[in-house]
């Protein structure tokens, strides 16, 4: 927290009701939830509906001021929880409004969970803008979310494939909205590269030893994400597998693949059935599965063990983890998909960092490959059209296996010296002003953001008259094949 950023006393700051993950568990959304609450507090005051499926404190109003005040520094926070089922509902949330008199409402997560407030948004913005912290992981540009984001004041995209999809559904709609790019902010002082000077050596030293005894690795490449379908983890260890098997066997038996993530779920597959399959007597022990909860130490401990750190998602809005860990000095291998693009910063024709729009809404194919040298991209070959009732329609980029195995080979044939080089170099451009991926520049951006909207927000109108027959239906507005 920068208390000489926009400090206001507690007695001059907004109210912002925040509406998503309760900010005390480690969910993705939960953990940039509560680092926009942290960095923020020396200028709003908070309120959180704190959602969890079934949550054992609902009912409770809960005072985390003094806990804010111990993490930041000040003496006068304000941040109260009202802990619920789901994340709650008309009732709970008129009752908290009426309580609690928040000047906005501040929404996190997937627009589905929050029907029940976009279909109450014409009773709430004749008093209180909304707010929407949004990411959308594919094209073609939902037009079926366009009730969603005309129902909000406030648009903030977590990637640029976000904001362009929020501008390009919205067209006209969209004139009297703010949108804003705010990429997920991390918190550097848990994730970085860890030296003699920074960090617990020792502690990292015996760390290493639980997965690698006392001998020294040659390669070691990384996952950590949730075990579901759209990761695309098989696919993963297959490269590896074929990596291996394109090296000398005394080179190949020095080199491993650690996997932290959920051995067996209905959500993904039985990765111990796969590791059975793809990896036999040879190569049973280049595998290994982290399976405990972990602290952020812990986790970036894992993030230095590694040489680079894979994700192969098929559908991914942003890609927390290889944010992680480009922090901690660590190359990526990634998908050329959704927000992922972004942390690897495509440069366009004229040298600069690649923005979307309805020309080229995304660099999945391949449109520019001048990239940050942190990074080593798979671009996909197959982009079939997935749906769903909810979701009609959305891409779904797949990487080819074997494109992965070459990006591994590619990182290997460098050595460890030169793709620690290219992982700091990584970590300084994601602490740079140009990208902004920390979580101080997080706060300051919502904050600015946020500010404007008060001085220019004004009530919805009590009613509005809708010529129904203009309506054709919602047509695809940017190009698919460019």
């Amino acid at each position: 927290m920068n208390k000489d950023f926009k400090y206001l006393p507690k007695d001059q700051r907004k109210k912002i009701l925040l509406i998503c993950d309760d900010i005390r568990v480690h969910s993705g959304v939960a953990t940039v939830a509560r680092e926009i609450v942290v960095k923020t507090a020396q200028h709003f005051n908070w309120v959180q509906m704190a959602g969890a499926i079934k949550h054992p404190e609902k009912g409770k109003r809960l005072e985390l001021s003094q806990d804010t005040d111990k993490n930041t520094g000040l003496k006068d926070s304000s941040v109260l929880l009202y802990p619920v089922d789901g994340y709650g509902n008309p009732q709970i949330l008129r009752q908290v409004i009426h309580l609690e008199k928040p000047d906005a409402i501040f929404l996190i997560t997937d627009p589905r969970y929050f029907t029940w407030i976009f279909n109450m948004e014409q009773e709430i913005r004749k008093k209180i803008p909304i707010i929407y912290l949004n990411i959308w992981d594919d094209y073609p540009a939902p037009m079926y979310n366009r009730p969603y984001y005309e129902a909000c004041d406030l648009l903030m995209g977590i990637s640029k494939q976000t904001v362009n999809i929020n501008k390009l559904v919205l067209q006209e709609a969209g004139k009297d909205k703010i949108f804003k790019y705010v990429p997920h902010g991390i918190n550097s002082q848990f994730y970085f590269p860890i030296t003699k000077e920074k960090g617990d050596l020792k502690a990292f030293k015996e760390f290493k030893k639980q997965f690698f005894g006392d001998t020294d690795p040659k390669f070691v490449v990384f996952f950590n994400s949730r075990n579901i379908r759209r990761k695309q983890i098989p696919d993963a260890m297959m490269a590896f597998r074929t990596f291996l098997d394109s090296l000398p066997k005394e080179e190949a038996q020095q080199c491993y693949f650690i996997l932290h993530t959920e051995l067996v779920t209905d959500a993904g597959t039985d990765l111990e059935k796969v590791k059975e399959y793809l990896f036999d007597e040879e190569y049973e022990d280049n595998i290994k599965f982290s399976l405990n909860k972990l602290s952020s130490q812990q986790l970036n401990f894992l993030y230095n063990l590694a040489d680079v750190q894979i994700l192969l998602t098929s559908n991914e809005g942003w890609g927390l983890t290889i944010t992680e860990a480009m922090f901690s000095g660590t190359p990526i291998i990634a998908n050329a998909t959704g927000g992922m693009q972004d942390q690897m910063r495509f440069e366009d024709e004229n040298g600069k960092w690649f923005v979307p729009d309805a020309n080229i809404p995304s660099n999945h194919r391949k449109t520019f490959t001048k990239h940050g040298e942190w990074a080593f991209p798979v671009y996909p070959t197959s982009r079939s059209i997935q749906g769903s009732p909810q979701t009609p329609y959305i891409f779904d980029d797949r990487c080819k296996w074997e494109d992965a195995t070459e990006r591994l080979k590619e990182a290997y044939a460098l050595g460890r010296e030169e793709l620690k080089r290219r992982g700091l170099k990584g970590r300084e451009w994601v602490m740079s002003e140009e990208a902004g991926f920390t979580s101080e520049n997080q706060g300051k951006t919502v904050i600015e953001a946020i500010d404007e909207l008060f001085e220019t927000w004004k009530p919805r109108k009590k009613y509005e008259i809708i010529n129904a027959t203009k309506y054709k239906g919602r047509f695809l507005n940017h190009k698919v094949i460019y």
